[in-house]
């Protein structure tokens, strides 16, 4: 199916139009004015053929209508309106692979560097193709079906560097297309269909070449002359590929080349006598690297000759065999040959290897060639390794990688034997607890240069025994036990004195593990190993730890105390903690980079203060941000980016968060010591005091409240005569006469003033406030004025009665009078009449508020009397 979106930039019309040239005869047909009302839909599903539309979605025969012409016309633009390619922001790249493009799409950016075209079904390559692209530098066709390239093909392309024509179907060398590109380095045409490698004039104009690699499926002969024309050019790589046997060499074929580096995908199973011929070509190149990919590839070699001969007079350092069939003859004689050449590298890849059923122990002494180092790897029978029956062609190896040969046992004579390897790799085998460490084997003293030793990916399950196997090699420094299931049993274990270096990611490590590590490490690795909790005892005796990697894990807190002085690198990502501070790494005072992304962080100030102090400081460097750092607490901030969390300015800067909290405590005690003084709150608690004071002191006593006293008047000693000779005088001359109490006559004489004044205040039913300006200036009157009032708040504002003798403001009142106007404001007052005709009514409304007289206790003189007269 295509996905055919409208064309934005074409006008209807005109991409009806640009179908006409095709032949098409639909574009002219009635009935389909090509307008965009009827054609609204941006976005139609189109099968890539016609033929391919189900029977359901068919137009009837008869449809004429408007819409479905315009599907048609829609399909029809389906090229223009497509684009295969993915085009980088710079317009430098092009990706077009695998889009089964038949031939290369039209308007690419012309300023193009590098454009990939493979995996597609490109069948020709026309002169217009990359024309426009001028600045083309890279261009991928490989695996298409290309047979044929125009000589002007790549006219317009002289900056072109690498050209991949790799698995296409070309029937002849393209070597006109090839001429202008006086630039090129790079050049793959293996693996096509032409039955000749002969190379013409043009390719000697190609001095930059530096890689070539040549040949097909088809190429049975390699002729003196083919590569005559490359005698003066320096290659770097030159590849051949010729069909599954070759027919015929001729000698001095490779004599030509002037290359470092020869790859030979040809098989000699018909034609064995034809590889000596090579390598005598071969002789004073500045060769050093030879590799063989299924030399023989369907019969195991028999001969009597020599297949290798030669080999000993090139300059090759490397040697690999890369798949075909070896038995036990033909690698012992490649061995010989190598134990006589300059080659310290030999690697045996994929190789199908069989015993040869002649040979035995007893036959010929086993090679033993001096090696930087041997490579085995891939080869499913495990006989391979104990080559003419004996470990001794390991003997001369200083690097040994045996990797992938599916071995599962390491017999004892196999370890004296590798007693120059300095660099094991076993990894990728089957090895087992048992099978690597065999008790009856005796380990002291061999492998005295072994200082490092991989067992990555094998069936191991006691760290134990690794330990035990590796405690008396006396140089190993490096140990990679990746891959395997150690870490879940508890044991104790004894390392050599010399360990630095231990991968165990990928395995089962426990907080136990930790008793069964190795303390002199420089370097540990315990990456996706599924532990949950750390051993602080480790880091403790652990004293030179300069790297640890634990991501991939479950540790799901940092602790606070971890202490680790000499750690550098720590990589902790991909856990399940989410807090993190300043104190988490406080005691790894040389910690330079830290990875600690993709865990579920709780953005609070801890993280962000730990974030601002790391960019203080400019140390530790954290490797992963900030891609992989993301909140998961709390929930408003669920999966955002942590370099996106910014708090309130206050919320989490401390020492301005202090310095704000002080300032604001000294403005409001000032605030309050302003607003006291400006409210008389001296003279409130003053009052409150002695009020308190009264009362606590009267309860002590047990002194009870009983009313003496009909009122209790509270004047000021400017109006005293006024008191006198008239308020006393109307009151306490009726019949019965009420008994009133003033300060001057009833006080108890050497008793505290503020006691008389509450104790009185109390026994009276009334309170009568004579109020004049002097009232206001007196101390006393204020007194007596807050007493009444506190007592009013429990026994109900009715007992207070005011008297205005003369005219007050009650707006001007000083401010510790609040009460006094918030009553004259709110209470009805009596004021006192200097018209002699409205006094009597004064007199009257004074007693309706005193109510009659009678109904009181003993006065105070009265009352101490009846306590003595009882005593």
């Amino acid at each position: 199916m295509w996905l055919l979106p409208f064309p934005p930039r074409l006008r209807p019309a005109e991409l009806a139009a640009s179908q006409v040239p095709r032949g098409d005869s639909s574009a002219g047909m009635p009935g389909c004015p090509f307008q965009p009302r009827p054609c609204s839909c941006h976005w139609q599903y189109l099968p890539s053929h016609p033929t391919a539309m189900p029977e359901a979605l068919r137009p009837p025969p008869a449809a004429g209508t408007r819409g479905v012409w315009c599907l048609v016309l829609l399909a029809l633009a389906g090229d223009a309106a497509w684009q295969p390619c993915r085009i980088d922001a710079d317009n430098r790249t092009g990706l077009c692979k695998g889009q089964d493009l038949v031939r290369v799409p039209r308007g690419l950016p012309s300023g193009l560097h590098s454009l990939d075209l493979s995996y597609n079904k490109l069948q020709e390559i026309t002169a217009g193709d990359f024309a426009s692209m001028t600045q083309l530098r890279h261009l991928d066709l490989g695996y298409n079906n290309i047979s044929r390239i125009s000589p002007n093909a790549f006219l317009s392309n002289p900056l072109l560097e690498h050209l991949r024509l790799f698995n296409n179907s070309l029937k002849r060398i393209p070597a006109l297309a090839l001429q202008p590109l006086v630039n090129l380095r790079w050049l793959d045409m293996s693996n096509n269909l032409y039955r000749s490698v002969a190379l013409d004039g043009i390719f000697g104009r190609l001095q930059q070449l530096r890689e070539l690699s040549l040949g097909g499926p088809l190429l049975r002969d390699i002729s003196r002359g083919d590569f005559a024309i490359l005698k003066d050019t320096a290659l770097q790589k030159f590849a051949i590929k010729s069909a599954s046997s070759l027919r015929r060499y001729e000698v001095g074929a490779f004599s030509w080349l002037n290359t470092t580096e020869l790859w030979c995908d040809m098989a000699l199973d018909e034609s064995a006598a034809a590889l000596p011929l090579m390598l005598r070509d071969l002789r004073g190149k500045p060769l050093n690297y030879l590799r063989f990919r299924n030399l023989f590839e369907f019969t195991y070699y028999t001969g009597d000759a020599d297949p290798f001969d030669g080999l000993a007079e090139l300059q090759i350092t490397k040697l690999v065999f890369y798949r075909g069939k070896f038995n036990e003859n033909l690698l012992r004689l490649a061995l010989l040959n190598v134990q006589r050449s300059h080659v310290r590298d030999l690697a045996l890849v994929a190789i199908d290897f069989a015993r040869s059923p002649w040979q035995n122990s007893s036959s010929m002494e086993a090679p033993a060639p001096r090696l930087d180092r041997l490579l085995l790897q891939d080869i499913s029978n495990p006989d391979v390794l104990r080559f003419d029956w004996t470990f001794t062609w390991f003997s001369g190896v200083a690097a040994l990688s045996i990797i992938n040969v599916n071995f599962n046992y390491v017999p004892c004579d196999a370890w004296g034997e590798m007693r120059n390897v300095e660099a094991l790799d076993i990894s990728g085998n089957r090895l087992e607890d048992s099978y690597i460490y065999n008790q009856h084997c005796h380990y002291e003293g061999v492998m005295p240069k072994l200082e490092s030793f991989v067992l990555a990916t094998n069936q191991l399950l006691s760290l134990a025994v690794v330990a035990t196997l590796t405690r008396t090699w006396p140089r190993l420094t490096r140990l990679d036990a990746s891959h395997n299931g150690l870490g879940s049993l508890q044991e104790t274990c004894q390392w050599s004195s010399t360990l630095r270096w231990l991968a165990l990611h990928h395995n089962r490590v426990t907080a136990g593990t930790f008793g069964c590590l190795p303390t002199t490490l420089e370097y540990l690795d315990l990456s996706y190993s599924q532990l949950d909790r750390l051993d602080m005892d480790y880091f403790t005796r652990s004293p030179w730890l300069q790297e640890l990697r634990l991501s991939g894990n479950k540790i799901k807190f940092i602790p606070s105390e971890w202490r680790c002085p000499r750690l550098e690198v720590l990589a902790i990502d991909g856990n399940s903690f989410g807090v993190i501070n300043h104190g988490s790494f406080i005691n790894m005072p040389r910690l330079i980079s830290l990875a600690a992304g993709n865990n579920p962080y709780h953005c609070t100030c801890d993280l962000y203060l730990f974030l601002e102090e790391t960019w203080r400081r400019g140390r530790p460097t954290l490797t992963d941000w900030p891609h992989n750092w993301t909140c998961y607490h709390p929930e408003p901030l669920l999966d955002t980016a942590v370099a996106a969390y910014a708090p309130r300015p206050l919320e989490c800067n401390v020492p301005a968060l202090v310095a704000v909290a002080v300032a604001s405590t000294v403005v409001a005690v000032v605030a309050c010591a302003v607003l006291c003084w400006k409210l008389d709150a001296g003279w409130y608690l003053r009052a409150t005091y002695q009020l308190v004071h009264a009362k606590y002191g009267r309860r002590r006593t047990g002194a009870t409240r009983r009313c003496s006293y009909h009122a209790f008047i509270s004047y000021s000693c400017a109006d005293a005569g006024w008191v006198r000779q008239e308020l006393l005088h109307r009151l306490e001359s009726t019949t019965p006469p009420y008994r009133l109490c003033i300060h001057e006559r009833d006080f108890t004489p050497g008793r505290w003033i503020i006691d008389n004044i509450v104790e009185n205040i109390e026994r009276s039913a009334k309170v009568i406030f004579v109020l004049s300006r002097s009232f206001v200036d007196s101390e006393w009157c204020n007194y007596e004025l807050y007493f009444a009032h506190q007592r009013a708040v429990g026994l109900g504002s009715e007992d207070v009665i005011l008297v205005v003798k003369e005219p007050i403001d009650a707006q001007g009142l000083p401010r510790r009078f609040s009460r006094l106007r918030k009553m004259l404001g709110t209470k009805t007052y009596l004021e006192w009449p200097h018209e002699p005709g409205r006094q009597p009514f004064f007199w009257l409304q004074l007693h309706s508020l005193l109510g009659s007289p009678g109904g009181l206790g003993p006065a105070a003189g009265e009352e101490e009397t009846a306590v003595d007269a009882t005593t």
